[in-house]
């Protein structure tokens, strides 16, 4: 049965077991004058069956995109999920894993782990990986302390206003305290702002944050950030990127990222109603004993066959405080299975297909929208899979409208951008159809 009551004769012999005579006998401690008396406002108990018809009706309450032709990004996208990926994450052998300490019980987790920082190391072309984060965001701070731990001076953080809001505010979260300042440039254009960030970078900066495609969807001149932080001893260039991405984009470790991170949630992960994800974190070699989280290697047992162990766990929880790299506890383990399983059933070509798709149905809705009136590309520059309309009215009240014929046309930028109320920022993936597309288009010339 899923609901197993204890009955009057349970709850007596448990009483008898603890010796005492009742449920109040257990509160005896707690003063008279502070416990509550009377009744507890709330509803009366249900059955079963009546509490599963209840909670189905308030699940049907949630939009999903089962229903709803999705539009939004803004860091969480609608790619189409293989069955595939939901059955293997589900297995129990892989659902109740804790964190594998022991590594002779634990080969499957860490052979998935092992994988996983394999595929996020050649997507990205970096050395190394570490085994996941908790989300983008945070991988982003963490890369911005690691570079810290690299340099051992400096006092300068710089970061792009064109990197997504949320990672900016985590930022400055976690460097609050510290006695780094945190610089941000202003965008020109959508993309940072050249002029401004050459004159933020000097001899203290510990680390240069970008993010590529940007919060806007736009190409950043990476060759640009590359120049300017290799003048500069102890910058370090940190890019974050969406994964889909770099199936037709060149990979950061190209341009002279020295740390990789981002949003691993495109990678088999459903949107969920935003988490739990995953950060990928990726770097050089030399970096490798500065890394945050965990590293699984491959070994060799004394009978030679091929086997897995945790090489570096450098939390506090292993080593001396004073010499952890960070405290993360969890490395969403589960997350980074679902995107080891969807990376390899994708393959190479599948990855490229599922970019390229999400690139081109991303510019011919551009070009639609752009043709309407009332609305207008913000920015003419090259994107990827998402870009940003200018509208005639509040994006408020587009997203609005549109919900009505189970649209969900994009994301108001105003709620994380000032000035940018009538900004539209719409992502499309290679799960929309041309006739979504299209329908998007109409309904958008509707409410011109």
């Amino acid at each position: 049965m899923k609901y197993i009551p204890n009955t009057d004769e349970d709850r007596r012999a448990m009483l008898e077991s603890l010796g005492v005579e009742s449920i109040d006998d257990l509160f005896a401690s707690i003063p008279e004058e502070v416990r509550f008396r009377g009744d507890i406002d709330i509803p009366e108990g249900m059955s079963e069956m009546e509490l599963a018809k209840h909670i189905e009706g308030l699940a049907g309450k949630n939009l999903t995109t089962e229903e709803y032709c999705c539009f939004m990004g803004a860091g969480a996208y609608d790619h189409f999920l293989p069955a595939a990926v939901d059955h293997m994450v589900s297995r129990e052998e892989f659902y109740t894993a804790y964190t594998p300490y022991q590594p002779e019980v634990s080969q499957g987790t860490l052979q998935v782990i092992f994988e996983f920082q394999t595929m996020i190391s050649e997507l990205t072309g970096m050395d190394v990986a570490n085994a996941s984060m908790y989300d983008g965001g945070t991988a982003m701070m963490e890369a911005a302390l690691m570079a810290g731990r690299l340099t051992r001076r400096g006092e300068r953080i710089v970061v792009s206003s064109s990197v997504h809001p949320q990672y900016r505010e985590i930022l400055k979260t976690y460097l609050h305290g510290r006695e780094w300042d945190l610089v941000e440039v202003p965008v020109s254009d959508g993309v940072t702002d050249m002029d401004a960030l050459t004159e933020a970078v000097n001899d203290d900066t510990i680390a240069v944050l970008m993010q590529n495609p940007n919060f806007f969807g736009l190409l950043e001149p990476v060759e640009e950030f590359q120049q300017l932080t290799g003048e500069f001893r102890n910058a370090h260039l940190v890019v974050a990127c969406d994964p889909i991405s770099l199936g037709v984009i060149r990979p950061p470790a190209t341009y002279g990222a020295d740390i990789v991170v981002g949003e691993g949630q495109p990678l088999g992960n459903p949107l969920s109603f935003g988490g739990p994800y995953l950060g990928f974190f990726a770097a050089g070699s030399r970096a490798v004993r500065r890394m945050p989280a965990r590293i699984i290697g491959q070994t060799e047992d004394v009978d030679g066959r091929r086997g897995f162990v945790m090489t570096m766990q450098t939390r506090e929880q292993h080593i001396r405080r004073e010499r952890a790299t960070s405290n993360i506890c969890t490395n969403e383990g589960l997350n980074a299975l679902a995107a080891t399983v969807y990376l390899s059933l994708m393959g190479r070509q599948g990855l490229r297909e599922v970019a390229e798709q999400s690139l081109q149905k991303a510019h011919y809705a551009a070009q639609r929208i752009d043709e309407l009136p009332g609305y207008r590309l913000k920015y003419d520059r090259p994107f990827f899979k998402e870009f940003v309309v200018e509208c005639d009215r509040p994006a408020a009240e587009v997203v609005s409208s549109l919900l009505e014929h189970k649209i969900l046309a994009g994301f108001d930028l105003g709620r994380m951008v000032d000035g940018m109320d009538n900004s539209l920022l719409v992502a499309v993936t290679e799960k929309r159809t041309k006739e979504e597309i299209d329908e998007l288009v109409a309904r958008l010339e509707g409410l011109a």
